[in-house]
């Protein structure tokens, strides 16, 4: 079972080479092929989730691989799971399936467009493998180039500057984590584990000191700070959210279901895998302030929502108020805080993704995005008589996004609340309230889109046709079952965030 992380790695890449030789002629031989990969791949995740060992706390020894790459400096090709990054994998491969079967309609450069998906999807799952920190900030950065392309060439009427500023954005972050990357080489000796992400945990730097414009600071502190702003922006945290409503607007639907499923959720990864491992003492110093920063985008972010007329941006602001969330349940640092957060970024994942779909299917036959037009008139009305299965799954997704009992986001936000309370009361009842809010700007969204009165433009529009309704099927049945049995997540996660927490409580 070795080879199967680098199979699952790797085969996007073979897909992405077969189409780069097909002829751009072949458009629907490109589709099916890169639809047969994706199809493969997300079956290897399920191969992965049945072979995993649910009593393993850490790394599974099992599908572990390490094989020397930059030997001179002690970087190896490193990859692992555990069960806080195998919910993520699952998660990559299904959406990814969904994303090629929901881009179907593509016309433009159909051929580099698919290979440029392949290679993205790749490169997320390179993020959520790496155990060797290069290895690591390798696909964090590659990952830019794919998302930069198919932002600046697929998007909407302003999607050079939606890619460039996501670029920026995120290369600004990604220079402080090459800083933090650089000093932990350093720091470490340059000996045989610098750069392995095992090995580096476990708070070895809380004494170490550094002089830095003619005074001295606490080593894990600065670097932590660094990382932190590195992971914060591609979450996003607030105030470095700015890049994420243009680059959702000007996205298309598959490049924005990415974005918001999984590639949000890089950031938070990051904190599980390094920011926290590698420097716990400075983790809990900073916990009030991940804590306040999370109420801030809960907050900020359903405000924002609630003040937007396109229904794009406004599912866009919803994501920056979700995974404030997250954060709150990482700043807790408890069992049922920790488990809360990790739940949270697989169910974002999906309702989320199942929102962004949804509107990308509307767009496809009105050709807009607007609740309320620029002149003031009504963009949408009465679409739950013209639309009736369009109108079902959107309640379902919506539902879930606000947090209904007896759907995902339910139990993900209530461990949240649970892990927290204790620690930070405050805070806890300022969330409750962006809940609230949450279900305020969704529900009248939901009006002013489904009730009244049909306007004469939405009454040539035709309902989910059978794709639609096959590649949203999945995403349906994912926030229902893990809504009432959340079990098969949980029990994948606890032991590896159990051991993360002890390690945390412990200093």
């Amino acid at each position: 079972m070795h080879a199967i992380l680098t199979w699952i790695l790797w085969m996007p890449i073979l897909g992405m080479l077969v189409v780069l030789i097909m002829p751009k002629e072949k458009e629907d031989a490109i589709r099916w092929l890169s639809l047969a990969t994706t199809a493969f791949t997300f079956l290897l995740t399920i191969v992965l989730y049945l072979k995993f060992d649910q009593t393993v706390p850490g790394i599974q020894p099992a599908f572990a691989i390490k094989v020397p790459w930059i030997e001179q400096f002690h970087i190896y090709y490193s990859l692992g799971i555990d069960g806080i990054s195998l919910p993520m994998t699952i998660l990559t491969g299904l959406l990814f399936f969904i994303c090629i079967l929901s881009s179907w309609t593509i016309e433009k450069s159909v051929k580099s467009y698919f290979a440029l998906l392949l290679l993205l999807e790749s490169t997320v799952f390179g993020v959520f493998f790496s155990l060797d920190f290069f290895l690591f900030y390798v696909y964090w950065e590659v990952m830019l180039i794919p998302m930069f392309f198919l932002i600046g060439i697929w998007g909407g009427e302003n999607r050079e500057y939606a890619a460039v500023k996501f670029f920026l954005y995120t290369f600004f972050g990604s220079v402080l984590m090459l800083v933090g990357m650089v000093a932990l080489y350093f720091v470490s000796g340059q000996g045989e584990s610098s750069f392995d992400l095992l090995a580096l945990a476990g708070g070895r730097w809380h004494e170490t000191k550094m002089m830095l414009f003619g005074h001295q600071f606490d080593f894990d502190k600065i670097f932590f700070v660094m990382l932190f702003i590195g992971f914060a922006i591609k979450v996003p945290v607030f105030p470095f959210h700015t890049w994420l409503p243009h680059a959702h607007v000007q996205a298309p639907t598959a490049v924005s279901v990415i974005l918001a499923g999984v590639l949000l959720k890089m950031g938070t990864y990051g904190f599980l895998r390094i920011a926290f491992p590698i420097f716990p003492q400075a983790s809990i110093y900073f916990a009030s302030m991940i804590a306040w920063l999370g109420i801030i985008n809960v907050i900020y972010g359903a405000l924002c929502a609630m003040a937007q007329t396109d229904v794009k941006k406004l599912i866009a602001y919803s994501s920056v108020s979700h995974m404030g969330f997250v954060m709150l349940g990482l700043s807790a640092m408890t069992i049922q805080g920790m488990n809360g957060a990790v739940l949270q970024m697989f169910n974002h994942g999906t309702s989320t993704a199942m929102m962004f779909l949804l509107v990308g299917i509307l767009y496809e036959r009105s050709h807009h995005r607007w609740i309320v037009k620029p002149d003031g008139t009504k963009g949408f009305g009465g679409l739950y008589t013209q639309l009736p299965k369009f109108s079902i799954i959107f309640i379902i997704a919506m539902f879930a996004s606000m947090g209904l009992p007896g759907l995902s986001g339910f139990v993900s936000e209530a461990l949240i609340f649970l892990g927290m309370y204790e620690k930070f009361t405050t805070i806890t009842l300022i969330a409750a309230f962006g809940l609230l809010l949450g279900a305020a700007y969704l529900l009248w969204m939901f009006k002013r889109m489904f009730f009244g009165e049909v306007i004469e433009e939405n009454k040539n529009y035709e309902d989910m046709n059978s794709r639609e309704i096959f590649y949203m099927l999945p995403l349906c049945v994912a926030v229902i079952l893990f809504g009432i049995y959340p079990a098969p997540l949980l029990n994948i996660m606890k032991a590896s965030v159990g051991s993360l927490v002890t390690m945390l409580s412990s200093f």
